[in-house]
Formats: C-alpha cells, sequence, structure tokens
C-alpha cells in the first residue's frame, strides 16, 4: 500500500498524509484484501514513467521480492504507461485509486441499475487501457476484475467492442433515468417530499436511515457500505409524512467516471425537498469530509441556497468525550440553522432532528379550514390523507378541519372540496 503525497499541498482543510493513508487502507480492508505494508511516497515532482522516484521505485521491488504481494496499490491516479510499467518493475498486479474503488463499488452493487453503472464507469476507465484484459461479459465473482481469481474467463477485447457496450449500456441507463422521473412525479402527486441523506463514506448514513424508518439496510463500519439508492416513508412528529433517501457516500478526490456513471442514483439528491448532510462529527477529518462532500455536491449541480433546506447534522457524538459532547450540544442548541448534533446509535437528539426536518417541510405550508357533513366520509378520508390535520370539531352537523398543505396542492384542495374550503390567515409557521 502506497500513499503518495505532493510535497506541495498546503491546503488548510487538506488531509495529512497520515490520514490519506489510513483512508486508503480502509478502502482496500473494504475489499478483504490484508494490508501486509503502507508507504507514504513524498512527491516533489512527478515521473510520467512511474509517478514516483527510480530510487523508491527500486526499494519496494526489492520488498515486493521478500513479501510477494498479491497486488500494490497505489492512492493516487497512474495513466496506463505508468501503472504499466510499475508492474514490471514490481512483478505484481497493481492498482490505482480510481481502480480500487472501482472494484469496491463492483462488489457491492446489488442492483441492475448499481452494476450497471459501475459497468460504465469501470469501462470508461479501462478503455484507455486496453493493455489489460476485462472481465465484465463473463465473471463468476463479484468486481469487475482487477484483481483476478479463480474461475475467471479472460476476454481481450479492443476499443471498438468497448465502445458499443458503452453505448448500450449509456441507453439502459437512460431507461432507467426516466422511470426515475416518472416515479418521482408520481410522489409529487401524492405528494411527499423527499429528504436525501449525503454524506461522507461511513459517517453513518445507513445507521441513521435505519433509525429514523425502522428498516434494515446494510449498515457496517466500513467504506462503501451503501451503494444502491434506498427510499423509505418517514412519519414526522407533528404527522407530516416525507420520504428519506439512503445515498452512496462520498469521498476524496471521487474518479470523475464515478461522479458521471452515478449521476442517475444521484438525481435523486438533484431533485430532493431537503438535502441532509450527515457528518462523521467523532473523526479527526471532519472538516476536511465536509469539504469534499461539498465539493462533489457543487460538481453535480448542487449548490447551498434559500429556496431549497440544507440541514447538516453532526452524527456519531456517543463516541466523543462526555465534555466534548455536552460543548457541541450546548453549542448549537436552539440555533437557527445551526448543526444539529446526534448519535444514531444511541437516538440522542434524533427527535430535534425530526423537528427540523417537519419545519423546513412545512415552513410555507398555507393553513385551510374544511368543512365537511359528517357524512362525508370519503371526502374526510382524502383530506386525512393529503393534509396535516392540525385541528377537528365534530358535532351534529359538520366536521370542521384546520390543516395545513403545501401551496402546490392548494388548487387540489379547491378543486375538491370548492365553497366547503376557506383560507385562514397567514401560513403555518405564523400560526
Amino acid at each position: 500500500m502506497l500513499h503518495v503525497e505532493p510535497k506541495s499541498r498546503k491546503a488548510a482543510l487538506d488531509r495529512d498524509a497520515e490520514a490519506r493513508l489510513a483512508e486508503a487502507v480502509g478502502l482496500t480492508l473494504a475489499i478483504g484484501l490484508k494490508v501486509i505494508a503502507g508507504h507514504i511516497v513524498p512527491l516533489a515532482r512527478a515521473v510520467p514513467a512511474t509517478l514516483i522516484g527510480s530510487g523508491k521505485v527500486e526499494e519496494i521491488a526489492a520488498e515486493a521480492r521478500d513479501r510477494t504481494p498479491e497486488v500494490i496499490v497505489v492512492n493516487s491516479q497512474l495513466s496506463p504507461i505508468q501503472q504499466r510499467n510499475l508492474e514490471k518493475a514490481w512483478n505484481t498486479k497493481v492498482l490505482d485509486r480510481t481502480a480500487l474503488i472501482l472494484e469496491i463499488f463492483g462488489e457491492r452493487a446489488r442492483t441492475r441499475e448499481g452494476r450497471l453503472q459501475v459497468e460504465l464507469a469501470h469501462l470508461t476507465y479501462q478503455r484507455s487501457r486496453l493493455v489489460r484484459s476485462w472481465t465484465h461479459l463473463e465473471r463468476q465473482r463479484g468486481g469487475f476484475g482487477f484483481l483476478g481469481g479463480p474461475g475467471e474467463t479472460q476476454i481481450e477485447t479492443d476499443r471498438r467492442l468497448i465502445g458499443e457496450r458503452i453505448v448500450k449500456i449509456k441507453a439502459e441507463l437512460e431507461g432507467v433515468k426516466r422511470t426515475r422521473g416518472l416515479q418521482r412525479k408520481a410522489r409529487k402527486r401524492v405528494p411527499f417530499p423527499v429528504i436525501a441523506l449525503v454524506g461522507y463514506t461511513n459517517a453513518g448514513k445507513s445507521t441513521l436511515f435505519n433509525r429514523l424508518t425502522e428498516s434494515e439496510v446494510l449498515a457496517k463500519d466500513l467504506l462503501f457500505a451503501t451503494l444502491d439508492p434506498t427510499m423509505r416513508g418517514l412519519k414526522l412528529p407533528g404527522g407530516a409524512r416525507a420520504i428519506l433517501s439512503d445515498t452512496v457516500g462520498f469521498i476524496a478526490d471521487l474518479p470523475v467516471e464515478l461522479v458521471a456513471a452515478f449521476r442517475a442514483t444521484l438525481e435523486e439528491v438533484l431533485e430532493a425537498d431537503i438535502i441532509a448532510h450527515v457528518r462523521d462529527a467523532a473523526h479527526d477529518e471532519t472538516e476536511a469530509q465536509k469539504a469534499d462532500v461539498l465539493k462533489v455536491l457543487s460538481d453535480l449541480g448542487v449548490e447551498e441556497d434559500r429556496e431549497r433546506p440544507f440541514i447538516e447534522i453532526l452524527n456519531k457524538i456517543d463516541l466523543l468525550e462526555d465534555d466534548v459532547r455536552a460543548g457541541l450540544v450546548a453549542r448549537h442548541a436552539g440555533r437557527a440553522g445551526a448543526p444539529i448534533p446526534v448519535s444514531a446509535l444511541s437516538g440522542e437528539g434524533l427527535d430535534i432532528l425530526l423537528a427540523v426536518f417537519e419545519a423546513a417541510l412545512t415552513r410555507d405550508n398555507i393553513l385551510l379550514r374544511l368543512r365537511l357533513g359528517p357524512e362525508d366520509g370519503e371526502g374526510l378520508a382524502w383530506a386525512y390523507r393529503h393534509a396535516q390535520i392540525r385541528e377537528r370539531r365534530d358535532s351534529d352537523t359538520a366536521v370542521e378541519l384546520l390543516l395545513t398543505v403545501h401551496p402546490q396542492d392548494s388548487d387540489r384542495f379547491a378543486a375538491r372540496f370548492g365553497k366547503n374550503l376557506s383560507m385562514e390567515q397567514g401560513v403555518e409557521g405564523g400560526h
């Protein structure tokens, strides 16, 4: 395992070399490899042929002869020539950061859409490396063949065949995109707003998702435990309903191939009514991870703005020292727009988080008064399905409801109930 650290990196939020190496080790462990050695290689200037200097190449070659590793991972982007030259010098397979992440994604993707997206990213990456073989058409294992393995068929191909496959996958993903668009339109007719959980990989999004929705999504202390998007209904304290979406975790230097390939999945983020950024408050690099997530979101066209609530969640506060946790909670308590300290594991702070979700979703809601005859059970049920009921009064002659609806639904209520509906003063936030 090598982490290559340019000497010129001095950005305030940049990870130090040890933290970057530790993350690379975590990525390697995530695909079941045992790390037998790790090195940080300072890099004053990239060498075109091998990225790192000849002295360090020979030093690692000597160690490789003694240890005979199955693969050497370089935590940097390698050109095809650099990769080939290092494999010859070290007499073993070499994975760069992009290949390593693609291997993880290839093993973890479960849905057909997820596997298509990973395959597209893999082929885009592999197209420039035709000196290697690839195994996407015939394989008897997970992943995408960087590591090799028993029972695999090695298929040599050319740019034309890869290009044809890429065109086919893109067409299939366009179909997925259209289907997602129809699903979103259907949800808007219900309507249930969407809250998208985003964050650095292993920030605890899936654990939080499970806790809030009482689901059983895979949640492990593992990088990229979640790849395929998952959506579940969420009931909020005041009766509002929403859909919570768990998305793939982000990471520093996310390969551009994956950003493009997962755009269909991440469109749930682009279309979400609320973006909830889950951070690991106990991680030493939490500020740098925040910067990485915001950069990826910006690359996707998602910016913090006043039109769409952007809620920051400081997760894993149960891992902090008692005084640190108490200080964090006190510092943010009651501050409008402040991060919400929570523990998805213990449940601490989740009541506040749900209240913040509901306040954000209902901030523009319209307050209406509806008067129905006691015999109109169908109308009453319809109102309960499509609005938040704030107050109900029953008499022998009528059922009177005070309810709130989103502005985009006011026309539907007016068309459904006509003169039985009247608008109260103000919006819900002012009631």
